[in-house]
Order: structure tokens, then C-alpha cells, then sequence
């Protein structure tokens, strides 16, 4: 039966009480993590002229996605944990997901964006500073936020409406597109759009970034020089890194059927994509890249010696 619903109550982790808050503490450790050391690259770019590149500016922009990531949703754990209420209302779960969906698609755009970026430095390097001048950067920002609002915004509202028959228990911690279509009505439209947000704003940037990469591989393979590919790919590894973990945690759980026995696995997924990773990003890149690395010394006030 049809049944419209005013809260939500949320399986997070089947655990003992008395380890709840132990979660709640660590959970705490990881988003102040990833929130420092997301900042901290935010404002080394910042602060350094030489780092206002396009590269840099798309680096930023994913600290910021990252920041907005974990706060979206490791906050709220950390509160339903430490206070034993695993309910959200009908405006919070809403709200919670525009939000999560919103960073997510600016996410996916952006890390194609990187790619497409790694592209034209390796495969077409003389025309770098003209097809990825200034202007054509904060179009391509632009852009993928943009797009990323529209798109949660059709998302939420189309979630929003759907009848509930099955019931309010979500088997998540957080308001997320797969969650609801296991306790929504069946519903054709809803259906199709989460094949086609998988599609779109998934699968597809995913495909065009390992199709750039394929070519950035091939292009560096045949430079002459040993240095010369040493230096190419470790301008494009740590980007793989990222794109390998982001995509492989996120199509994992995505594309796992739906079963009582794989929601352990679901669950871990998800929160390694969304507080994980958003934490491992920023330090991926800062280990890698040694101007990052050079102005975070100079800024932190230590002795500057990267080689």
C-alpha cells in the first residue's frame, strides 16, 4: 500500500551500543582530517601565485568538493551515533540528499575535467595555455557546479515525491538515490533516472577519462627520453590514483544488486567513497607533487628541500 512518510530511521552499522561512541570519535578524527588538509591545500593555492594554473585551480576545486563531501554526511553519523537517534525528518533527508548529489555529480564532472586536463598537457602540449586559458578554466568550474545543482535539484525532487510501500527503514547512514529505491513504491520514471544518473554523470565521465588516459599512456610510451616519461607520468599518476579508487568504491556498491547479504558490503563501500577518500585525496596529491610539497613547507614556516 501507498504510504507517504514525515521521518526516516537509519541502519548504520550493526554493532554493540557501547562501541557507537568509540565510531562516533573516529569518525569525528577523520572528517577534522579531511577538513584540515583539504583547507590547507585550498589555501596554499591560494596564497601562492605560482601555483594559479589550471591544474591548481582544478585541484582546488576538488578540495572544496571533498570538504563539502564529508560534511554533508559524516557529521550527521557522528550525532546519530554519539545520541543513539538514527531518525532524520523528511526536510533533513531531502536536504542532506541535494546536497550529497549535487557535490557528487560536480565531483564526477570535475575529475574529467582533470582528465581532459592531463590531455592536453601531454598530447597537445603547445596549445596548453591557449585551450585551457583563464576564462576557459572557470567556464569548465562553472560548469560542472552548475550542471551538479541542476541535476540534484531534478534528483531530490523526483526522490521526494515517490510513495514509500515498503517502508521507512533505510539501510544506509545517509539519504542517498539506491536507498530509497529499495523501500520506494516500483516506479518506471524513478527507475529510469537513477540507470540514466549512473549513465550520465558515472559510468560516462569514467569511460571519456580512461579514453584520455589510454591516449596520455600511448603518447608517453613513446617519448625518447627516460626523465621525459618519468616526468609525464607522474603529472598524470596521481590523478589516476584517485580516479581508480573514486570510481572503483563507487561502481562497486552502485552496481551491487540489491540483497539482505551483500548490505555489510554496501555500507563499507559507501563510506570509504564518502569519508575515506575525500581524506586521501588531497594527500595523494601533496605527496606526489613536490610544488604542492615546496609551499606547504614555505608556508608551515620549515626549511623548503623537495627533490
Amino acid at each position: 500500500m501507498e504510504n507517504r512518510t514525515y521521518y526516516f530511521f537509519f541502519l548504520t552499522f550493526t554493532t554493540p551500543a557501547k562501541n557507537k561512541p568509540i565510531l562516533s570519535v573516529i569518525f569525528t578524527l577523520i572528517y577534522l582530517i579531511g577538513v584540515i588538509v583539504n583547507s590547507a591545500i585550498l589555501t596554499v593555492i591560494y596564497r601562492n601565485h605560482h601555483l594559479h594554473t589550471p591544474m591548481y585551480l582544478f585541484l582546488s576545486n576538488l578540495s572544496l568538493v571533498d570538504i563539502c563531501y564529508t560534511t554533508t554526511t559524516v557529521p550527521k553519523l557522528v550525532q546519530m551515533l554519539s545520541s543513539g537517534d538514527f531518525t532524520l525528518s523528511f526536510t533533513q533527508c531531502f536536504t542532506q540528499l541535494y546536497i550529497f548529489s549535487h557535490v557528487v555529480t560536480t565531483e564526477d564532472l570535475l575529475l574529467l575535467i582533470m582528465a581532459y586536463d592531463r590531455y592536453v598537457a601531454i598530447c597537445n602540449p603547445l596549445h596548453y595555455h591557449s585551450v585551457l586559458r583563464k576564462t576557459n578554466c572557470i567556464q569548465f568550474m562553472t560548469f560542472a557546479w552548475v550542471i551538479g545543482g541542476l541535476n540534484s535539484v531534478v534528483a531530490t525532487i523526483t526522490t521526494s515525491v515517490l510513495p514509500m510501500c515498503y517502508s521507512n527503514t533505510v539501510a544506509q547512514f545517509f539519504c542517498e538515490l539506491k536507498a530509497f529505491a529499495k523501500i520506494s513504491c516500483p516506479n518506471a520514471g524513478f527507475q529510469l533516472l537513477t540507470y540514466m544518473e549512473a549513465i550520465i554523470f558515472g559510468i560516462g565521465p569514467f569511460l571519456c577519462s580512461i579514453m584520455s588516459y589510454t591516449r596520455v599512456i600511448t603518447v608517453i610510451l613513446h617519448i625518447k627520453s627516460s626523465d621525459g616519461r618519468s616526468k609525464a607520468f607522474s603529472t598524470c599518476s596521481s590523478h589516476l590514483i584517485v580516479l581508480t579508487m573514486y570510481y572503483g568504491t563507487w561502481m562497486s556498491e552502485y552496481m551491487m544488486p540489491p540483497s539482505k547479504h551483500t548490505q555489510v558490503l554496501e555500507l563499507t563501500l559507501s563510506i570509504v567513497y564518502t569519508t575515506i577518500i575525500p581524506v586521501l585525496n588531497p594527500l595523494i596529491y601533496t605527496l606526489r607533487n613536490k610544488d604542492v610539497k615546496r609551499a606547504l613547507l614555505k608556508m608551515s614556516g620549515c626549511k623548503v628541500n623537495v627533490e
